[in-house]
């Protein structure tokens, strides 16, 4: 339990939290976006049974990622190099990190608008089947993603907890926040791209101190903050939507 009292940690708590909530926001607009077919009575029942389960997803996500890295026994070995059940998974999840931040920041760029939106039958149980399915597609980029950051458990989960509570309290005015600012979201973005080559790096037995990722991502940050400060007047570009509320 040494980690409760080690600084790097907390900010390391932080930071994941902070990106866990930004990355969270395509999740939490769908969701909105499917339960507002539903009567108005039922929808805030809808948002909040399907944000609560991410949560358990991503924790037991978590709980299934921290075992396989554990696995630290060669499997077999390659041009010499010993192959890990830990080197796989931290290079798969590198590699789908890359691939999914270039995906996405091209479909905020110059993807089609309202693309994958999709018709539901209002009925509370398909709309909850369906943020079901979605939760583990959006919840693999945010477990690897805390994977990649630390590697206490209990902190991971925690992140996941606390990032999971701000958005049943404020999903909606954080949303509004994100997408008044998509300059915040494509940073996001450019972070994911920043951990998943240090997962690889991880995966080939190159050890990034996350101190240095760390500070990366916390001076990126400042540097946007003050953009806002100086530059909040003027009017952002529109990222392209791929969830849209006309069907």
């Amino acid at each position: 339990m040494d980690w409760i009292t080690n600084p790097e940690i907390w900010v390391a708590l932080l930071t994941l939290t902070s990106l866990e909530i930004v990355l969270g926001i395509d999740n939490v607009i769908f969701i909105s976006i499917l339960a507002g077919k539903l009567p108005a009575d039922q929808q805030a029942k809808a948002r909040n049974v399907g944000l609560t389960l991410a949560m358990f997803i991503r924790i037991a996500l978590l709980f299934s990622l921290s075992w396989i890295i554990g696995l630290t026994e060669p499997l077999f070995e390659v041009f010499g190099f010993e192959v890990t059940g830990r080197s796989l998974i931290m290079l798969a999840g590198g590699l789908f990190l890359l691939g999914k931040s270039t995906f996405e920041i091209h479909d905020k760029l110059e993807g089609e608008e309202g693309h994958a939106s999709a018709k539901v039958n209002a009925t509370f149980t398909s709309v909850i089947i369906q943020i079901l399915l979605l939760d583990i597609v959006f919840s693999l980029d945010s477990v690897i993603t805390a994977v990649g950051m630390v590697d206490e458990l209990p902190v991971m989960i925690a992140a996941v907890v606390i990032a999971v509570g701000v958005m049943l309290i404020a999903a909606g005015t954080v949303s509004q926040f994100v997408e008044a600012h998509p300059t915040v979201k494509m940073l996001a973005l450019s972070f994911l791209l920043l951990i998943g080559f240090s997962l690889v790096a991880e995966g080939l037995e190159f050890h990034i101190p996350k101190g240095y990722i760390y500070f990366a991502m916390g001076f990126s940050v400042f540097v946007e903050f003050l953009n806002l400060q100086l530059r909040g007047k003027a009017k952002p570009v529109e990222l392209r939507k791929p969830y849209t509320e006309t069907q």
